[in-house]
């Protein structure tokens, strides 16, 4: 059985490192989108770069022999997930979306949610003059006007132009810890953070400093997804998901 993991998360990466421990007879190819330098990769084969669209998907599912699909692609790489959505009815490949949840808020939180990155913008005068920026290198055009604003950008390589002017670039990448967030909110004067609604617990902590703090959140929404595609919320829900593709191929149910 041969599985394509459209990946570059964690659980993609986790997902992955189960199949080759667990189901040897698997074969796994990862497919990374190759925005980052240099990926974490996964055990099994590693694809990077795009297919050409949804119809260049489905050619390399058929000419790969691929069985199983699995988009555990980031929640806001939503071009991915309708090109997989359509090229697995293409090729008649069975697709999972492997999603994390995303946050959601409790008490003492102070949220703005916004559509989109642009929407964030518009926000930000209104709230803070020293911006704590999670939403990574791509999209920083949008906070590019706003010069009135002091940005810490935060992602794992170098934002490239166009960019805010007033910025410090802080190169890292999760998981973070609530001790270091805290400290980076105290010694940068943070007083707004602007985070896109990622979910999972790697880049969490800032969402409980910035409770603690009191300080507002600018909370990106995420964008449409497919529908009709079955999803699951972690890497040991997508196996048994793999297993029972597999049951299905070895004990086909008769009509």
């Amino acid at each position: 059985m041969h599985v394509l993991i459209l990946g570059g998360t964690t659980e993609a990466r986790h997902l992955a490192e189960i199949l080759a421990a667990e189901e040897p007879d698997v074969k796994v190819t990862s497919s990374l989108a190759g925005r980052v330098a240099a990926p974490r990769l996964p055990p099994g084969e590693v694809r990077i770069g795009g297919f050409g669209g949804a119809d260049g998907l489905a050619q390399w599912l058929g000419a790969h022999h691929v069985d199983a699909l699995i988009d555990a692609t980031h929640p806001f790489a939503g071009t991915i997930s309708f090109n997989a959505a359509a090229a697995a009815a293409t090729a008649h490949v069975p697709l999972l979306a492997l999603r994390r949840p995303g946050w959601v808020p409790v008490e003492g939180d102070r949220w703005h949610e916004a559509g989109s990155l642009e929407d964030a913008a518009r926000l930000l005068p209104a709230l803070g003059r020293r911006v704590f920026l999670t939403t990574g290198r791509m999209g920083l055009a949008a906070f590019a006007d706003l010069d009135e604003l002091w940005f810490l950008v935060r992602s794992v390589d170098a934002p490239e132009p166009p960019h805010p002017t007033r910025m410090e670039a802080l190169l890292d990448r999760g998981p973070f810890s609530l001790d270091g967030e805290r400290e980076l909110l105290r010694r940068h004067h943070i007083d707004v953070i602007v985070t896109k609604d990622s979910g999972g617990a790697a880049t969490a902590p800032k969402l409980v400093a910035a409770r603690e703090a009191g300080l507002p959140v600018v909370v990106v929404r995420r964008p449409p997804v497919p529908d009709g595609v079955p999803v699951v919320p972690d890497p040991g829900q997508a196996v048994r998901w793999m297993r029972e593709r597999v049951e299905l191929a070895t004990f086909p149910v008769s009509d």
